[in-house]
């Protein structure tokens, strides 16, 4: 069985907006949602106190109920979930079917439950652990609390490859669907801001130090970038089966045409340009389509040094031309595990909008990038029929998904 995989509906949480529309909409100020945090400086021996915070309140028909099992990241990926099935228009009957699955995930659940049992282990007392505690820290968080809420009875995955949990959720669901195991799949990612998150790519030296400057950072394939910002965030895809979609009268609004995987094999945190290249040309191939039809490249672009270069090497070694591409972390951050989906949900729009945001901060393309078609200032008017949006991830995890305009 090989049946065609749309997106019927989607949805979103982050610092552009909380809703897929004036997320977008965002993108045409051409201005980042990047601040200096004044709760960073608290931190000794940490350098940045760069971030980019989702505005957030827990919707008023969430009862106590509702959330006693979830951490910020999982309340973000429920929103966005929301969202993304309204928009689909399936009912409760799709949903409990057996036939709709989740797929979704994050770096690490939520990280405060955390401090509870490190304060178990110091104090020798069970006083911050509550019989909820693990459920907001678990690796399956997001995906669980949204088969229990939404009540499905299909297959769940939950995807914890980091900057790629999102993107990976989304590939592995289209092949569910393709196969014929799944005829609806609900997948994205999310991960909520954490002083945590940001040391991590701190310690590695990875992050920008532009403090005073908070908008003239992160800087994508700039000649001047000095590092990235954490941000947070939630995406939520609705995909199905075109057949399905079309029999319930479901307006698609795009197809997901291609998915790869690649794992280096060589370092959990240096790039490898070869095998991420491989996941863009296996991508092509199971797309069925050639490199030239493709009318732009939603890229990682986290402005660190080593992973640009290693991602134009690898974007330019499967085109062999100077592809449209920009880096929508320019003006969110780099939101870990929701990345993947936030920057495909974003690509879309513009495909089918016909406009294509630029890396923000780009004044000057590093000359150890490759020679790729670098959209910077006002955006770019692309007629775009197919387009492509990578990730790449600690432990050498690379995605690749390619979407058609319908």
């Amino acid at each position: 069985m090989n049946r065609r995989v749309v997106v019927t509906g989607m949805g979103i949480v982050s610092p552009l907006g909380n809703d897929i529309k004036s997320a977008f909409a965002r993108l045409s100020k051409f201005e980042n949602c990047v601040e200096r945090l004044d709760e960073l400086d608290q931190f000794k021996g940490l350098n940045t106190r760069l971030g980019c915070k989702a505005s957030f309140s827990r919707p008023e028909h969430w009862t106590r109920k509702t959330v006693r099992t979830m951490g910020d990241v999982a309340m973000y990926s429920l929103a966005a979930t929301e969202q993304a099935l309204a928009q689909s228009g399936l009912e409760q009957s799709d949903l409990e079917s057996g036939r709709t699955g989740v797929a979704y995930g994050s770096c690490s659940g939520s990280i405060a439950p955390h401090v509870d049992f490190f304060s178990m282990l110091v104090d020798r007392q069970l006083k911050n652990v509550t019989s909820g505690t693990y459920l907001k820290i678990m690796p399956q968080t997001c995906a669980v609390n949204i088969s229990v809420h939404f009540r499905t009875h299909g297959r769940l995955v939950p995807t914890g490859t980091a900057c790629t949990s999102g993107s990976l959720a989304i590939g592995n669901s289209a092949e569910l669907i393709r196969w014929g195991v799944q005829d609806v799949m609900i997948a994205g990612g999310a991960d909520e801001f954490s002083p945590t998150q940001v040391a991590v790519f701190d310690t590695l030296y990875a992050t920008s130090l532009k403090n005073d400057a908070p908008k003239e950072s992160p800087a994508p394939y700039d000649s001047g970038r000095d590092g990235l910002v954490i941000g947070e965030g939630a995406c939520t895809f609705v995909l199905e089966a075109l057949d399905h979609a079309l029999a319930r009268g479901a307006k698609p609004l795009a197809e997901l045409v291609g998915f790869a995987e690649t794992t280096d094999g060589t370092h959990v945190t240096n790039p490898n340009h070869e095998t991420m290249g491989s996941a863009l040309s296996l991508a092509l191939e199971n797309a069925g389509i050639d490199a030239a039809q493709i009318g732009y490249v939603s890229g990682h672009g986290t402005a660190t040094k080593a992973g640009d270069i290693a991602e134009t090497a690898a974007t330019y070694g499967v085109f062999r031309r100077a592809v449209p591409i920009s880096s929508l972390k320019s003006y969110i951050g780099h939101t870990l595990g929701a990345c993947g989906s936030i920057e495909a949900a974003m690509m879309i729009e513009s495909m089918n909008s016909g406009w294509f945001p630029p890396t923000l901060n780009l004044a000057s393309p590093d000359t150890e990038c490759a020679p790729l078609d670098y959209i910077a200032g006002e955006g770019r008017r692309i007629d775009c029929e197919y387009a492509m949006s990578n990730n790449f991830a600690f432990g050498g995890v690379n995605t690749s998904l390619v979407f058609k305009r319908i």
